[in-house]
């Protein structure tokens, strides 16, 4: 049980932005992000109940996964490692936000791509919570490589 993160990491970071019901946004950092469905397309991301964003999905069912590329690695530090609850992220790491079509919490723009949720479930998992969000925008900023291609459904080779 000690290497169970030794063999599950690393692991594809993403940064949730969330809001609260007066618009004031939020960032984390989580490693624990997956898709969980092509029809209807849903993102599940587990958070602790301990955490800011935690509440703030829990209260308005809506968030967005953003995709950052490893030129943010300083950004994505710093969301991990301060609460939302005492700290404006956004005005510390500098990131921009834009106005997402669906939800109220924000986008980030130097991020390669962001898929706005609205969550369907919440489901209790052990210590975390797997919200269960169906991507109802996806912004693409900047093409990305990947081995699995959408559009026809099957993996590629790069």
């Amino acid at each position: 049980m000690k290497k169970f993160y030794e063999w599950l990491y690393p692991k594809k970071i993403v940064l949730v932005t969330s809001a609260d019901r007066t618009g004031r946004p939020n960032i984390v950092t989580l490693a624990w992000a997956m898709p969980v469905s092509m029809e209807p397309k849903m993102i599940a991301v587990s958070i602790s109940p301990k955490r800011y964003s935690h509440e703030l999905i829990s209260d308005t069912h809506e968030f967005v996964v953003n995709i950052p590329g490893e030129e943010l690695e300083q950004q994505m530090l710093k969301c991990g490692s301060v609460s939302g609850r005492k700290v404006d992220k956004f005005e510390e790491t500098k990131l921009t936000q834009e106005p997402a079509k669906q939800v109220k919490a924000p986008l980030i723009k130097e991020c390669l791509a962001s898929f706005e949720c609205k969550m369907t479930n919440a489901i209790q998992t052990g210590d975390h919570i797997l919200f269960v969000g169906e991507v109802v925008e996806v912004h693409e900023r900047r093409e990305g490589k990947g081995l699995f291609d959408g559009e026809n459904d099957k993996i590629i080779k790069i």
